[in-house]
């Protein structure tokens, strides 16, 4: 018995239906968060393997808590807290658990939640968890937010944006740290797409604006995108590290993260570390093109160009996969309206950025 049946229907009625494609190898990929094209690395992936090797496991065999906390963890923490200038920090198996462990576990009977409306699907969800207070300020906006914390009488504020938005693209704004600072309220700053890509150190918002380090600021971030592994990591005080590591369920109930992986990423780390000034080279070049060319801004690597139909943007990308490239055909409910999502990654060439840009160019004004 097929008991989704009408569901499924109105989603292929509306082109909001889904479904996973293995795409030819051959791609150029424009659509994937790998933004320093560091998961096509043999040299990260030779070395990892080697290094893993010397070990007497490779898996973690059992959550945090139990004994599935590894040499290879503790050294990354460290390696991340060193890097970024936090206290603490600690590993998990994705980013999307990471927003969950961390808006789940701070929000408490009393306290409030204000949480950017454009905020990743994972904070989100957390938020309908919380028995907690939670308001949604619009978009990057500090003076909606700046209302809404002198509103609040919260025992305590929390805080939750993105350093680079996802789907716009955009960055947060500095002033939206200054008044978490102002009104004593935690930050959570969801860095999944700005470390790796803007900053002095390519570190993110907190490099690139140059923000001293707070005990109330909050820190997560991916492995799965710059870094090319899988995972996720959060950076704070001892204080809420401690917290967390006791209230957090993604951290106490699940197993450790995979040794490979977290090993993997702390390779991309000192990889970016010993390579900053051409990767930021590279960025720039590829920002200013596609600047140029889309007539978009641009300020990290992602580039949404806006088309507003489901059925044309699945026709914009189905035209470009035909040419043997692949972008982003997002649509609702991720966004409000359809766009071409486009990633201009290190790991494809800029005469290809180029065509790509242009071809979607064309398509549009046609």
């Amino acid at each position: 018995m097929n008991f989704y049946e009408r569901e499924l229907r109105a989603l292929e009625r509306a082109n909001r239906f889904r479904d996973r494609h293995i795409y030819p190898e051959a791609s150029v990929d424009f659509a994937s968060n790998d933004y320093l094209g560091l998961a096509h690395s043999r040299e990260l992936l030779h070395t990892t393997c080697e290094l893993l090797q010397g070990y007497e496991v490779h898996a973690p065999k059992a959550s945090m808590l139990v004994n599935g906390y590894h040499p290879i963890h503790q050294e990354f923490e460290q390696a991340l807290c060193e890097a970024n200038g936090f206290e603490a920090g600690i590993i998990l198996g994705s980013g999307f658990n990471a927003n969950i462990a961390l808006i789940e576990a701070l929000l408490r009977h009393g306290d409030t939640l204000l949480i950017d409306e454009k905020f990743h699907a994972s904070g989100i969800l957390a938020a309908r968890t919380v028995d907690a207070r939670v308001e949604y300020f619009r978009h990057n906006s500090a003076e909606h937010l700046e209302t809404l914390l002198r509103a609040s009488t919260s025992k305590r504020n929390i805080i939750a944006v993105e350093g680079v938005y996802s789907m716009e693209g955009d960055l947060l704004h500095r002033d939206i740290i200054a008044l978490a600072n102002r009104y004593d309220a935690v930050l959570i700053v969801d860095e999944a797409h700005s470390c790796g890509v803007v900053g002095k150190h390519l570190l993110g918002v907190f490099d690139l604006y140059d923000i001293p380090i707070a005990p109330n600021h909050i820190k997560m971030g991916t492995l799965g995108k710059a870094y090319g592994s899988f995972g996720g990591y959060i950076l704070a005080s001892h204080h809420i590290i401690s917290y967390l590591l006791n209230r957090a369920k993604p951290i106490i109930y699940a197993t450790a993260p995979s040794l490979f992986d977290t090993l993997l990423a702390h390779q991309a780390l000192k990889y970016i570390q010993q390579h900053t000034a051409a990767l930021q080279k590279n960025i720039l070049r590829r920002r200013s093109r596609v600047e140029v060319l889309l007539h978009v801004t641009m300020p990290a690597l992602i580039a949404p160009v806006f088309v507003g139909d489901n059925t044309e943007v699945l026709n914009i990308q189905k035209a470009l996969l035909e040419k043997g490239i692949l972008v982003g055909a997002i649509r609702p409910p991720t966004v409000e309206k359809a766009i071409i999502r486009l990633i201009a990654r290190l790991g494809e060439s800029e005469a290809m950025l180029d065509a790509t840009c242009k071809f979607i160019n064309n398509f549009q004004v046609k």
